[in-house]
């Protein structure tokens, strides 16, 4: 079961965001809940969770498993599922950025497959090397910033040597993250190509339930809860790459 975070407060404000760290907003907020009567009234019930170390995955899985009344369930959380890094753009207003640089450039740096926005100086403050989460890390596996192929090769290893093998002993499994990197995760199980996975559009706080085989291929997939609301979601993701309107990135 794969659940995109739902709105920030820094999608409110229409800000790059990231590996920033920033809550739900209220909205989110219900967007999450939302998520876990959907997993409930499905009989979803995870035995474990992997999240990303960003709050407003966190904050997702904590409402979630609330609603659920499954506070209790072990979660494991890695740097490994956080959000793209957007590098220079990060803190940025989408709207002006686009602006300044021109829809087109920003639509590139912001949904291509293999091309890096500019990259944060390892001086600036919202390096990922000044945030003591990711004190432990080589310095080498800590991004200035990334394009979806580099979300790409830093979450497979995850897929492998973490939710493989959690997914061979419990019937149901939950990873909480954002829209790249479950966009990555997506592009393997489903075997998407460059182009198909980089026009995939993840609604916010919609749970996506894959069957697996005994080998772990996708039998099926389907998005819990009304398809028109759904859909409305997913053309708002859409509708994100001009900058003009908020994201849950």
């Amino acid at each position: 079961m794969l659940l995109r975070h739902g709105e920030s407060t820094w999608n409110l404000e229409n800000l790059f965001t990231g590996w920033t760290d920033v809550p739900l907003s209220e909205r989110g907020v219900t967007e999450a809940v939302e998520a876990g009567r959907l997993l409930r009234e499905a009989g979803l019930w995870p035995g474990v969770v992997h999240e990303s170390l960003l709050l407003r995955a966190i904050q997702t899985t904590q409402h979630a498993l609330a609603e659920m009344e499954m506070s209790w369930v072990p979660v494991k959380r890695s740097w490994r599922l956080n959000e793209r890094h957007y590098g220079a753009l990060q803190g940025l207003n989408k709207k002006q950025t686009a602006d300044k640089y021109g829809e087109a450039k920003v639509k590139v740096w912001r949904r291509s497959y293999d091309v890096r926005p500019p990259d944060l100086d390892p001086s600036d403050e919202r390096h990922p090397s000044h945030d003591p989460r990711y004190a432990t890390l080589a310095p080498e596996l800590l991004p200035g910033a990334e394009c979806l192929k580099d979300v790409v090769e830093r979450m497979l290893p995850y897929w492998y040597d973490a939710i493989v093998p959690d997914l061979l002993i419990h019937t149901c499994v939950l990873v909480s993250a954002h829209g790249n990197s479950l966009r990555a995760l997506i592009k393997h199980l489903d075997g998407l190509g460059d182009e198909e996975v980089v026009e995939l559009n993840i609604p916010t706080g919609v749970p996506r339930v894959y069957e697996l085989d005994g080998d772990l291929h996708p039998v099926s997939w389907r998005y819990l809860g009304d398809p028109r609301e759904v859909e409305r979601r997913a053309a708002a993701v859409k509708a994100q790459a001009s900058g003009s309107k908020s994201s849950s990135t």
